[in-house]
């Protein structure tokens, strides 16, 4: 038996390859399915089953895909109606994969078809759950996304959860692994772990949400305590996991069009695509085309562009770093934009010598920053997360969360410089091209964020340790 974890940390999902005896079931694979094919042709094995343990609402699934190309039967728990062929299994059924088992338990509270795999080894023991969104190493699946759908309450769906947990998952055994769907970083809790990988026994030890003294009305209200609103485009991804979506080939094949800066310019005009910029923030503060968003490839990319962007139908040009362009537009079909309809070809380099007009971001570093302040008070904003912001902060900074820009926008000042900065640098950058593109350029980006502001000796308050915030 073989069990592989393949982490994502952009999207802090977790996909799993299992193997027994030359037969493989991945549960809950990424878009780009191509790998889980190469590792089971390398291996000389057949991918039997496709598992999904829920609707995913913060990626796209490949499973549509990977059926396709492999013939293997995508598995659903209880309550799935996906627009495709799949197995509905009934709570408790059994699939057999060399000399294992795999046994679906229904698992609702999350969302109402989630279900959790229950991997049993080839002498019957139970040794490993693959829990999707139901529990995480730290926390639990938030019980606020399905209710819609479900036409419940959330504070229903937490009740189900509960009975869940205490029903199907805490009884195992301690040593029974937990294999997650998410790890820290994913919006589809609130206190998950950095670690991927843990035991039964360790989550009830540490987990708050499994106390063996909880009521199921203290883990209602704490489950749902301190809900932030989930990101736009999670819907849309959830429907295009039930419904099924376009083959990755294809939306590669429309994405990779190379564009000369002129016809760039045309097709922008013509079909009102954001121009998204991937390159690292600094070469976009020093130059970009007016107008473009930046979202840097090597940060948090594909939940930020799924977070500000929010509509999956929305048309997207690319200006991208030489030989990541494919990269790209796989990264933004996880998260299910498959609507990039080119790339700048010879980046924006080629826009700049080819004389089209270009933009840059005021920017200056903290020390410059820390002489400002010694003169005069000026408007401080602070696009860091809620949590952030609590913890410690520039005395007097107002607080403008990158994830609700656009419900700030009124309170920037009109007619005097004013300066935004994050933690360090990605996120702020982000903001400046969202605020330039709203027409507001009166501002001024502090380089290296909070932690050089730190490092300059600027004024903060007092830190308050994130884990003791409400």
């Amino acid at each position: 038996m073989k069990i592989e974890q393949i982490y994502t940390g952009c999207l802090a999902q977790g996909a799993y390859y299992i193997e027994s005896q030359g037969e493989v079931a991945i549960i809950d694979p990424l878009r780009e399915v191509s790998p889980y094919i190469k590792k089971a042709e390398d291996n000389s094995a057949t991918i039997k089953y496709i598992f999904e343990t829920h609707f995913h609402a913060d990626f796209v699934s490949g499973h549509v895909t990977l059926s396709k190309n492999t013939g293997a039967p995508i598995v659903f728990g209880p309550n799935a109606n996906p627009d495709f062929d799949a197995i509905i299994a009934t709570d408790g059924q059994e699939f057999k994969l060399g000399n294992i088992t795999i046994v679906a338990l229904h698992t609702p509270g999350h969302t109402m078809e989630s279900t959790t795999y229950l991997l049993k080894d080839e002498n019957g023991k139970n040794h490993a759950i693959f829990s999707g969104d139901t529990l995480f190493l730290g926390d639990v699946g938030r019980p606020d996304l399905a209710q819609k759908a479900a036409d419940m309450t959330q504070e229903q769906l937490a009740g189900l959860l509960f009975d869940s947990l205490r029903t199907k998952i805490m009884p195992l055994a301690d040593d029974v692994i937990v294999y997650p769907a998410h790890g820290a970083g994913s919006a589809c809790g609130k206190n998950l772990s950095k670690q991927t990988v843990g035991t039964i026994g360790e989550q009830k030890a540490t987990n708050y949400a499994l106390r063996a003294n909880m009521t199921k009305e203290e883990f209602i209200q704490e489950v749902t305590d301190g809900l932030l609103p989930p990101p736009q485009y999670f819907p849309l991804n959830v429907k295009m996991n039930k419904e099924g979506y376009d083959d990755i080939d294809d939306v590669l094949e429309r994405g990779t069009q190379p564009l000369e800066p002129k016809a760039f310019e045309a097709i922008a005009n013509e079909t009102g695509a954001i121009i998204l910029d991937v390159r690292h923030q600094n070469d976009f503060v020093k130059g970009h085309i007016p107008r473009s968003i930046s979202i840097g490839i090597d940060g948090g990319f594909a939940p930020w562009v799924g977070a500000l962007i929010a509509d999956v139908k929305q048309p997207i040009l690319l200006v991208a770093p030489e030989g990541r362009e494919e990269e790209t537009i796989i990264r933004l079909s996880r998260v299910g934009f498959d609507n990039t309809l080119g790339f700048l070809k010879g980046g924006f380099e080629a826009w700049k010598h080819n004389g089209f007009e270009y933009d840059t971001i005021s920017s200056i570093s903290a020390e410059e920053f820390k002489n400002i302040l010694d003169k005069e008070e000026v408007p401080v904003f602070d696009v860091r997360k809620d949590g952030e912001f609590k913890s410690e902060h520039v005395v007097n900074a107002h607080h403008t969360s990158l994830d609700y820009l656009n419900d700030h926008l009124a309170e920037f000042p009109e007619d005097k410089p004013f300066y935004i900065h994050c933690a360090g640098g990605y996120r702020s950058v982000i903001a400046a091209s969202i605020l330039k593109s709203r027409g507001i350029h009166n501002l001024v980006d502090v380089a290296g964020g909070y932690a050089a502001i730190k490092n300059a000796g600027i004024p903060t308050t007092n830190y308050v340790c994130p884990s003791t915030l409400k």
